[in-house]
């Protein structure tokens, strides 16, 4: 049997994290192994890593993309660093990658774009409560590599989040926007690259979120 791709999955040091649980799963039935990293959870990035997963969670601190820490923050500085040094080895060593909700913030801050810290009192036409059923919708551009793997022009998706990013990091485009055209998806131009405001380890259930996991152990493939 052939061993299944090893996919290093980031997120909190929580014993109980469903994020992490729904990752490993959705990895698991699409043919990969999922490994955990946290502050908790140690890994060396000498081992065989084929993808890296950047998960949700805490902000990200303000001072990595220049602008002040809000007061109610909830910031976790030693997460920050942990996957900001994963990102970048990805980045050097062209490691396939995809970015969930912090994630894909985190990614476009190490490539040089910027965030908004909070767009609750900016939205007009979307829900600012957090839900993990596919409740929002979101556009994505067309041509975009991500309209081509999930292979639709509309997704309903969950949110869980209150930031965004404003501008994407260098390499980095904005492919998908909710309907108070806030950027939902970034992508890389030339990288193996996808960054996806919701969670789609939530939505496992659904072919269109499947396939960007699956989309990730394709990259591998082509290497």
């Amino acid at each position: 049997m052939a061993e299944r791709p090893r996919v290093v999955v980031t997120g909190n040091a929580r014993r109980w994290s469903p994020s992490w649980w729904c990752t490993q799963l959705t990895l698991w039935l699409l043919g990969a192994k999922a490994i955990r990293v946290s502050t908790r959870h140690h890994v060396s990035r000498n081992t065989d890593v084929d993808a890296l997963v950047i998960g949700g969670g805490d902000d990200i601190s303000p001072n990595h993309y220049g602008q002040s820490a809000k007061p109610d923050g909830d910031y976790d500085p030693a997460r920050d660093a942990l996957e900001i040094e994963w990102i970048r080895w990805a980045l050097k060593t062209d490691t396939p990658m995809l970015g969930i909700c912090r994630g894909a913030q985190l990614i476009n801050v190490v490539l040089g774009g910027e965030l908004n810290q909070n767009i609750r009192s900016l939205r007009k036409r979307t829900y600012n409560r957090p839900g993990l059923l596919p409740t929002k919708q979101v556009w994505l551009k067309h041509h975009s590599k991500l309209r081509q793997v999930v292979g639709q022009r509309k997704l309903r998706v969950n949110s869980l989040h209150y930031q965004v990013v404003t501008r994407p990091g260098d390499g980095m485009q904005a492919v998908g926007w909710d309907l108070d055209e806030f950027i939902q998806a970034t992508e890389h131009a030339e990288r193996p690259i996808i960054g996806v405001q919701w969670h789609p380890e939530y939505l496992f259930y659904l072919s269109s979120e499947r396939r960007i996991f699956a989309w990730l152990l394709r990259c591998i493939s082509a290497r």
